[in-house]
């Protein structure tokens, strides 16, 4: 199953858990961070369209 390893929100109030939170003031601020996690983590980031990104690790799908 893949996992979430980081969100990316311009909108604090909308996120919670257990992922690490990166909070943006705008929206080409959370674009720019979450293209960078995307790379250093090694994952996917998927746009939810509602402010806030994810970024997911498809790998650990693997069986």
């Amino acid at each position: 199953m893949a996992r979430i390893v980081a969100v990316v929100t311009s909108d604090k109030e909308q996120v919670a858990g257990g992922a690490p939170i990166f909070i943006t003031k705008d929206a080409d601020e959370q674009q720019k961070v979450a293209f960078k996690l995307e790379k250093i983590l090694d994952a996917m980031a998927h746009d939810l369209e509602n402010g806030t990104m994810i970024l997911v690790d498809h790998k650990s799908a693997s069986v």
